[in-house]
């Protein structure tokens, strides 16, 4: 069994969305040894910092919470995608040609993975490339941005994944993952009545 880790790691001078200052995290440490008898910290993150997943509140006031996440849909079989020739977004003529199969959990390798910064230019889903996946009936997608979207005034892309029951995963490092079928176990914190949590993924290669 191989086990590939495609988390973000939390550290303060990470990659964070538009490079906006307040969505790094900040990490304080309450307790020191030898000062005091153990270490003890804390933190204070934007919920959408790293690699994290999206509840569909985060676009819909009245959407479900990521409590309330479907587990099966987290911890599944998936199919890491190669985009890695996609320059700007990837649409539906992208995906036309990728064999997508319905109740499959899809994970788009492009090349976002190859940088650990922000880039203005990312490479996102557009509207029609998230009508594919919806027609498709996909159960799940992953992307290695820090956002599915891009300058989309009114989320488009999310909505309409959510819309059709698609779990959303952003931020996923797939720089040294190959095309091809994994396990994927991708479990966001629990925290009640919020809009995403950051969570730690892993792929695993030959399970049994």
């Amino acid at each position: 069994m191989i086990i590939y880790d495609i988390s973000m790691t939390i550290e303060k001078e990470m990659g964070v969305y538009k490079n906006i200052e307040e969505k790094r995290p900040v990490i304080k440490f309450e307790r020191k040894i030898p000062k005091d008898s153990i270490n003890e910290s804390s933190m204070y993150m934007n919920l959408h910092t790293g690699t994290h997943i999206d509840a569909p509140y985060h676009v819909d006031n009245m959407g479900a919470t990521i409590e309330s996440v479907e587990l099966n849909k987290l911890i599944t079989k998936c199919r890491v995608l190669d985009l890695t020739n996609v320059i700007d977004k990837i649409t539906k003529e992208d995906l036309i040609n990728k064999n997508i199969k319905y109740g499959e959990f899809l994970l788009l390798k492009t090349k976002n993975s190859f940088t650990e910064k922000y880039e203005p230019d990312f490479v996102y889903v557009e509207k029609s490339g998230a009508e594919y996946l919806a027609q498709k009936e996909i159960i799940g997608v992953a992307i290695d941005s820090f956002g599915i979207e891009r300058a989309q005034a009114d989320h488009e892309t999310h909505k309409v994944l959510f819309d059709n029951g698609i779990t959303i995963i952003e931020g996923v490092r797939l720089k040294d993952i190959a095309p091809g079928e994994y396990f994927m176990c991708a479990l966001p914190l629990k925290i009640k009545g919020v809009d995403g949590a950051p969570a730690r993924i892993v792929l695993i290669k030959d399970l049994i």
